[in-house]
């Protein structure tokens, strides 16, 4: 057993280009490498120190140990500019505040409308550019889609959705520049004041409503809990199913055979959903603190060490998934994957992600005949701490 050594962040700089946020095309040679030579690595980024674990054993003893492996290591990354979430709570605190959001997202209340909602979002922007015969399939639907799908959600009349996702992408990016997440917090918090005013005077039946009034042991949440809850569902609920929506129809663009599987049977799709979810996890890592001296794969852990678990390197352990890089639907586990997590943290929005990237492929497969990549496309999945395709230029059939 030895002990984390400050030097293995010359490492990190080497492998990584100076930071865990550079822009890596594709880590997954890294991932690899690091699973067999340096499971548990040093890293040193605008934040500080924080310790790197990459392979699958490991990421899930940290996901379902939560008294050692404390979510509160949230409060010192995303939670500096989201304020107090849920994300970091744990315990009683914790389910109480979760059980408020709950019923929004549950499979009850997709059935009872939501699905309805999501369909008609999609079908919205799609008549945008359904005559045209081409698309950027990013630009013109998968960037602002889930937002819309989301601000129904919550009750939010977002008047510009490209740029209050901007504004979360920004709000996102805490540890690569600290001062535009800050930035981004304050604006969001600023459009969103005057809407729990309104919704404070006027309840209306939604989750802002719901949040506003509903209490805890007898007590409402403040207004800055609100303001976190909010800061906190709105990217989470537009940059995941983004970037998973995203991935998705790369894949069927560039698997001809998962295409036409899909084709054949719409049951096909779910299994690519599951498989996408494996292979490019949108979310490619998670937060933890330890909250004792622990030992990860052979390395002792002092207490208080902040550790960001490698979903996506997790996600493709060979000793876990036989070919990994392989995109294979027909895996018999493919739902290991831990792209949204394990235990009480388990990702709230699950659901919801599946359905809205399930409904968007079948009726863009529906709407848009013969859908391809354009003949000058040059396309890949990018990214490194979130990771989908920056663009989908594609031509179809016009309708």
């Amino acid at each position: 057993m030895e002990a984390l050594d400050e030097t293995e962040t010359d490492t990190s700089t080497r492998l990584f280009g100076g930071t865990i946020m550079s822009p890596v095309p594709d880590p997954y040679p890294v991932y690899r490498r690091l699973r067999h030579e340096c499971p548990v690595i040093a890293l040193s980024g605008p934040l500080g120190r924080t310790t790197l674990i990459t392979r699958y054993g490991d990421v899930c003893t940290a996901l379902k140990d939560g008294a050692t492996f404390s979510s509160r290591g949230n409060a010192r990354g995303i939670g500096l500019v989201m304020g107090r979430t849920i994300l970091e709570m744990e315990g009683q605190e914790h389910l109480r505040q979760r059980r408020l959001v709950t019923p929004a997202f549950s499979p009850r209340a997709l059935r009872e409308g939501l699905e309805r909602v999501v369909e008609q979002t999609i079908h919205q922007l799609i008549d945008g550019f359904a005559r045209d015969g081409h698309a950027d399939l990013v630009s013109q639907f998968t960037f602002t889609y889930p937002l819309r799908v989301m601000a129904h959600v919550m009750g939010l009349p977002i008047s510009d959705f490209e740029q209050f996702h901007h504004w979360a992408l920004d709000l996102l990016s805490i540890a690569v520049d600290p001062q535009r997440g800050f930035d981004a917090a304050q604006k969001i918090v600023d459009y969103l004041r005057p809407i729990l005013e309104e919704r404070r005077r006027e309840p209306k039946d939604d989750l802002v409503s719901t949040l506003l009034h509903a209490e805890i042991e007898g007590e409402r949440l403040t207004e800055e809990e609100v303001l976190s809850f909010l800061r906190l569902l709105l990217p989470a609920g537009a940059e995941t199913t983004y970037r998973l929506t995203g991935s998705l129809l790369f894949v069927l663009l560039t698997h001809d055979d998962v295409l036409a599987e899909v084709h054949a049977d719409r049951a096909a799709l779910d299994l690519a959903i599951e498989e996408t979810l494996r292979w490019e996890a949108a979310v490619q890592y998670v937060s933890r603190e330890t909250t004792r001296a622990v030992e990860v794969a052979g390395t002792l852990l002092p207490e208080g060490e902040l550790l960001m678990l490698a979903v996506g390197s997790a996600n493709r352990d060979e000793t876990r998934f036989d070919d990994p890089d392989r995109f294979d639907i027909h895996r018999t586990n493919v739902s290991d994957h831990v792209s949204f997590g394990f235990g009480e943290h388990f990702c709230l929005g699950s659901n919801l992600a599946r359905l809205e990237a399930r409904a968007a492929a079948r009726i863009l497969l529906e709407r848009l005949p013969n859908l391809r990549f354009a003949p000058d496309a040059d396309c890949r999945i990018v990214g490194l701490a979130f990771r989908s395709p920056d663009r989908l230029p594609v031509v179809f059939d016009p309708a």
